[in-house]
């Protein structure tokens, strides 16, 4: 695997990582240069742009609990990585399962679906671009959404 490739990959694994800990600035900060979509070609309100509107994205959608974190934990697989090293540019593919457990919720798969995300290398260094959600199934969100 190519040094980018690993710096992509990491990038995706983080973004989870740092969700589950109740990171949302640093979540925030994957976006600094992107942003995330929750529709794809989807009206403006459904697009949050850059630190500040992915933090208010998950301060408006995110249950956070007394330990400060969702009580989630993200797996991401199936990565499929297309990067253009002259252009400094990448897309990627990928899928996700949200497992949660709440005193109110006994574990359990909330969500899955998939993930299209861009890329861009900017000074060397590898940011998301955008993010598009898909949910594909759907379980109980209710101790996970504040909505």
């Amino acid at each position: 695997m190519s040094d980018s490739a690993i710096e992509i990959t990491n990038l995706i694994y983080t973004y989870a990582e740092r969700l589950d800990g109740g990171d949302l600035d640093a979540v925030a900060g994957l976006f600094e240069h992107g942003r995330i979509c929750g529709v794809e070609n989807g009206p403006p309100e459904t697009v949050f742009e850059g630190s500040a509107g992915v933090r208010k994205l998950y301060d408006m959608a995110t249950k956070i609990y007394e330990d400060g974190t969702p009580k989630t934990k993200h797996n991401t697989s199936n990565v499929q990585l297309y990067i253009d090293e002259a252009a400094g540019t990448a897309r990627s593919t990928s899928y996700y399962c949200v497992t949660q457990a709440t005193p109110d919720l006994p574990l359990q798969v909330i969500v899955t679906g998939h993930y299209k995300d861009t890329f861009q290398r900017l000074d060397g260094v590898w940011w998301f671009d955008s993010r598009i959600m898909f949910v594909d199934q759907l379980g109980d969100v209710s101790q996970h959404l504040k909505f």
